[in-house]
């Protein structure tokens, strides 16, 4: 299986598309951080004294009365949006990217296969079918969790680079006591539950393509319910419909459930989320694999 995940592994990194994505995340953190800092930047005013207000300014978080109390009695800044750690602590929300990404080699990893005509060739290998696909599963993993390496990786540079480095402490109230919270630690934990949000997608996207055998379709579907999921979820909670808690697309997004955030759908935690997700990707998996192994394979 290893050598199976390696060949694939290779696979994938010879081809130039792959290299683009890489270097295309790295521009899009780049540009984040310099719209970041530019947006922080402009003037929208002026206050009472006749000092500049500046959009970070005005877009400061209001905090409970006892967060504050607690951060003048013990002297402890809070983050602000014009620093390094501002920046840094906005990368989770921009995973979505990394799933775009995920997506198109999910999408295509099976498919190709199919489209160029090499299927043939893959399957005369004495190894069983199951073995194959896992591999370029396992693939499709390990991209996810390289891209959001990347994705960390020069968001944290960028971040001091464009940034000054104003330290801050996050703080929570839970169950009525102020607690800080530790930047890195919530940083890592925040980005492993947006990587398990790329993971689920990645896996329709390759449960499509190895269906229909087509890498536009996978990517073109999975591209359309990402952004469009939800959306439709969100009117369905606002509309107080029960059913809307087990669409899929309100329950990617474990970080909800993390901090003073309230969960989208009232009623909803984390384990009720962990086990509708498994729900699905059982499913997802399950039809891959009959498709893969149980169906005629012709180029």
């Amino acid at each position: 299986m290893l050598n199976l995940v390696r060949n694939e592994w290779l696979k994938l990194w010879s081809k130039k598309a792959t290299w683009i994505m890489a270097i295309l995340l790295v521009l899009v953190m780049l540009g984040s951080a310099g719209f970041v800092k530019w947006m922080n930047s402009l003037e929208v005013g002026q206050d009472d004294s006749g000092e500049t207000i500046t959009v970070s300014q005005m877009t400061a978080v209001a905090e409970e009365p006892e967060i504050t109390k607690y951060r003048l009695d013990n002297e402890l800044p809070p983050i602000i949006d014009d620093s390094a750690q501002g920046f840094i602590t906005g990368l989770p929300s921009m995973m979505s990217v990394v799933t775009l990404l995920t997506v198109v080699v999910a999408g295509g990893i099976v498919a190709s296969e199919f489209s160029q005509g090499t299927i043939k060739m893959l399957l005369t290998r004495p190894v069983k079918r199951w073995k194959i696909l896992t591999s370029k599963l396992l693939t499709v993993g390990l991209f996810a969790v390289a891209m959001t390496g990347i994705l960390l990786i020069s968001g944290i540079i960028f971040g001091y680079i464009f940034f000054d480095n104003v330290p801050g402490t996050q703080l929570e109230l839970v169950d009525g006591a102020v607690v800080e919270v530790s930047f890195w630690g919530r940083l890592l934990l925040l980005t492993a539950l947006s990587l398990i949000n790329v993971l689920v997608i990645g896996t329709l996207a390759f449960m499509i393509g190895s269906v229909f055998r087509s890498s536009s379709l996978a990517i073109g579907i999975s591209i359309f319910l990402m952004f469009t999921g939800v959306q439709v979820t969100g009117v369905l909670a606002a509309l107080k419909i029960e059913a809307s808690k087990y669409i899929l697309f309100a329950n990617t997004n474990l970080g909800q459930y993390i901090g003073a955030n309230d969960p989208s759908i009232e009623g909803m935690t984390m384990a009720f989320s962990i086990v509708v997700i498994l729900i699905y990707l059982a499913v997802f998996l399950v039809t891959s694999y009959w498709s893969f192994t149980k169906r005629d394979v012709t180029a």
